[in-house]
């Protein structure tokens, strides 16, 4: 179902980046699912280059029961861009849930009016795909802007509507990071180096998909993916509570 969705972002960061292969830890690349009816498989890419540390996205397809693409674009420590964060999941086709935005890494007013402001005027084209829908894991405040497109609909709309807003929030993002400041004061870049680590901790902790990851692929596997992979910079709360 978002297969689309998935060769429309490759081919957008192929043509207007450098993208050099970035490192995904052995046998978390692709996992096939043995379990139920309904196998699952999931495959992850990740990339980097001069504006972007890392790029990755990754795909479960499960067949008509579940169709999911997620990804998370991470500027480089240089720049004080939000992260650009994508989150499409069908279950049967009927329940479809979508998240798009761009993920501030800051709270203040002029950091909001900076990064998150110029969204306003392309999320204002797309009332449907904004419900303002409750947040059951995730505090809306933190790491979400106010023009996120947070909705549930029908999949004719996913092909139509989300896929049209899915290609504009990227390619204005993609022109942020092109006239966007390069930073180089050690202060401002190491900032940036612990709000990044302070957004993965957080959405470690929180992500949701972990539940889905080990129903289809068990619990193992899934904490070393979330933690190894998807958000490498944060560590398992055991860990923590060793060292406190």
């Amino acid at each position: 179902m978002y297969k689309p969705f998935l060769e429309y972002l490759e081919q957008s960061l192929f043509q207007r980046f450098d993208l050099q292969s970035r490192l995904i830890p052995t046998g978390l690349e692709s996992r096939v699912s043995d379990r139920g009816r309904n196998p699952a498989t999931i495959r992850s890419w990740c990339y980097q280059c001069p504006e972007f540390r890392k790029i990755r996205y990754t795909y479960i397809d499960a067949g008509a029961s579940a169709q999911v693409l997620n990804s998370v674009i991470y500027p480089s420590h240089h720049y004080e861009l939000p992260l650009l964060g994508i989150d499409f999941l069908s279950f049967g086709k009927v329940k479809n849930l979508i998240v798009m935005d761009f993920q501030p890494l800051f709270q203040d007013q002029a950091y909001l009016a900076k990064y998150i402001h110029p969204l306003k005027a392309l999320h204002d084209q797309y009332p449907d795909l904004a419900q303002n829908l409750e947040m059951k894991f995730y505090d809306a405040n933190q790491y979400f802007s106010k023009y996120l497109l947070f909705a549930k609909t029908d999949a004719e709309t996913v092909s139509t509507q989300v896929f049209e807003a899915f290609k504009d929030y990227l390619n204005l993002y993609w022109r942020m990071i092109e006239s966007a400041e390069i930073l180089s004061d050690p202060e401002d870049i190491q900032r940036i180096v612990k709000a990044q680590k302070d957004y993965d901790q957080y959405s470690a902790e929180r992500d949701p998909a972990s539940g889905l990851f080990s129903s289809y692929f068990g619990h193992e596997w899934s904490e070393k993916f979330l933690y190894e992979f998807l958000f490498e910079d944060a560590r398992p709360l055991a860990v923590e509570a060793l060292n406190v």
